[in-house]
C-alpha cells in the first residue's frame, strides 16, 4: 500500500492553493506594469494646462458665447455648416465618415476634439498650436465652412453683439466694412480683403481671433471620462479581484499584457489619454483618388507662418509662454509624412481610422501594425510584432475598455437654447 508523506502532501497542497488562488485573482503584475497601468490611468489626467495665448480660456463667459457659436450653422458660406456638423456631441464630437464632410469635402478624417486641450498641436500635421487658432482654420476653408473674416464679423455685431462685448469688449465699427473680405480662394472676398487699410484688417483679424478663443473657451470643457479600464487599474491597485473580474475579461486582460509588452503600443499611445501628442510615420497607405498628403513636414511649415499662432499678434502670451513654437524644428525630412498620435480613448467609437479613414476597423489597425510594411513615402518606424491571430484579437478586444461618457457638464453636450 503507497504511504504518502505528511510533510510532502501539506507542501502539495499548499501548492495547489496558491495556483488555485493566484486563478481566481487573475493575472500577476509585476511592478513595472502596476507603475505603468498607473500612469495609464484617467486619474493622472490633469486639468487642461493653462493655454496663455488665449487670455479668456477659462472664462465661462466665453465658454457660453463659444457654445453658440459652435453650433451655429451661420458662421459658413450656404448657412448649413457649424462646427457641430462634423463634431457631433452624439458621435464622441466627430463625425464617423471617412473625410469630413462640409461645403464640400476635406481630404483627412475629422478628429474629435475630446481632450485636445491638452495637446500643443492640433490637426493632423499639427499645423496649429492652440485651440482658438485650430477653430478658426475650418471657418475659412473652401471645403468645410466656406466663409470668411468679415462675414463672420458682422454676424457677431448682428446676433452676438452682447454677448461679445461682455468678453472681450466693445468691438470696432464696422461702417463701410464689405460684407464679404477675407484671404480666402473666393476671388471677390479675396479682391475685397486686399482693398482693405491695414487698420482695418487688423480690427476685423481681432473679431475673427477672439470668434476663435471663444470657441475654445468652450471645446476646453469637453473631456474624457472613466471607463472600463480604469475601474480595472483601481481594482488592481486595492487587489480587490471581484472587480477586476467585473470590469474586463480573459481576452481583454491578454491584450492589455500585449499592450504593455508585445505589441509596443505604449512608445506612442502612452500617459492617460494614450498619447504622447506627437507626430509619427507609421507606413499608413496613401488614400486612393487624394493628392499625396505630406504630413507634419507641411504642417510644421504651416503653423510658423500662421498670423494666429502663439508668437502672432493676435495671441494673448509673451513670446517666452510660446516654447512648443520658438523652438519648432520644421525643416526635418524626417516629418515627412508623419501624423499626430491620437488619443486611444473612446477609440473603439471613432470609426473609420487614420488620418483619411484607410481602415475600416480597429483590428485591420492592429493587422497593419503587426505587419509593419513599407512607408508609401518616408520612413515608416514600424517593426513586425509577430502578433497571432488570436493576440490581434485579444488587442482589439482590450481597446474597447477605453470607451467611457464624455466627462462634461450636461449642458455642454447639447446646442443652447434659442
Amino acid at each position: 500500500m503507497l504511504r504518502i508523506d505528511k510533510r510532502a502532501a501539506f507542501v502539495l497542497l499548499a501548492i495547489l492553493a496558491l495556483v488555485f488562488l493566484a486563478a481566481a485573482s487573475g493575472p500577476q503584475w509585476s511592478q513595472q506594469e502596476r507603475a505603468e497601468l498607473r500612469e495609464l490611468s484617467i486619474d493622472r489626467l490633469p486639468p487642461p494646462p493653462a493655454d496663455p495665448s488665449n487670455r479668456v480660456a477659462d472664462s465661462e463667459r466665453a465658454a457660453e458665447l463659444g457654445q453658440r457659436l459652435f453650433f451655429d450653422q451661420r458662421l459658413s458660406a450656404n448657412g448649413q455648416v457649424a462646427c457641430a456638423s462634423c463634431h457631433l456631441p452624439d458621435k464622441l464630437f466627430q463625425d464617423g465618415t471617412r473625410l469630413g464632410k462640409g461645403v464640400g469635402t476635406t481630404d483627412r478624417r475629422t478628429m474629435t476634439i475630446i481632450g485636445t486641450a491638452h495637446s500643443p498641436w492640433q490637426f493632423w500635421d499639427g499645423r496649429k498650436d492652440s485651440q482658438w487658432s485650430q477653430a478658426l482654420g475650418p471657418l475659412e476653408s473652401a471645403v468645410e465652412h466656406g466663409g470668411d473674416r468679415t462675414q463672420y464679423v458682422h454676424l457677431v455685431a448682428d446676433a452676438y453683439r452682447a454677448e461679445y462685448e461682455s468678453v472681450f469688449g466693445q468691438l470696432p465699427q464696422l461702417a463701410g466694412l464689405p460684407r464679404h473680405a477675407g484671404p480666402v480662394p473666393e476671388p471677390k472676398a479675396a479682391a475685397a480683403w486686399r482693398a482693405l487699410e491695414p487698420a482695418q484688417k487688423d480690427s476685423v483679424n481681432r473679431v475673427f481671433a477672439n470668434v476663435g478663443k471663444a470657441i475654445a473657451a468652450y471645446e476646453r470643457r469637453i473631456e474624457p471620462g472613466p471607463a472600463r479600464f480604469d475601474a480595472y487599474v483601481a481594482a488592481v491597485e486595492t487587489g480587490d479581484a471581484a472587480k477586476m473580474d467585473a470590469a474586463m475579461t480573459r481576452d481583454e486582460i491578454a491584450g492589455l499584457k500585449l499592450f504593455l509588452g508585445k505589441a509596443q503600443c505604449l512608445q506612442c499611445h502612452g500617459g492617460p489619454l494614450f498619447t504622447n501628442n506627437e507626430f509619427h510615420n507609421t507606413g499608413v497607405p496613401a488614400a486612393r483618388g487624394l493628392a499625396a498628403d505630406l504630413g507634419r513636414l507641411a504642417g510644421a511649415k504651416q503653423v510658423l507662418k500662421d498670423e494666429f499662432n502663439c508668437l502672432g499678434p493676435y495671441s494673448d502670451a509673451k513670446p517666452e509662454q510660446c516654447g512648443e513654437i520658438r523652438f519648432l524644428d520644421a525643416g526635418n525630412a524626417q516629418q515627412l509624412r508623419q501624423f499626430r498620435v491620437p488619443s486611444l480613448r473612446n477609440v473603439a467609437g471613432r470609426a473609420p481610422y487614420m488620418h483619411a479613414g484607410q481602415f475600416a476597423t480597429l483590428r485591420e489597425v492592429v493587422a497593419h501594425y503587426n505587419r509593419a510594411p513599407a512607408a508609401p513615402a518616408g520612413h515608416s518606424e514600424l517593426k513586425p510584432l509577430g502578433l497571432s491571430a488570436r493576440e490581434i484579437d485579444q488587442l482589439v478586444a482590450f481597446l474597447a475598455t477605453l470607451s467611457g461618457p464624455v466627462r462634461a457638464d450636461a449642458k455642454w453636450l447639447q446646442a443652447p437654447a434659442p
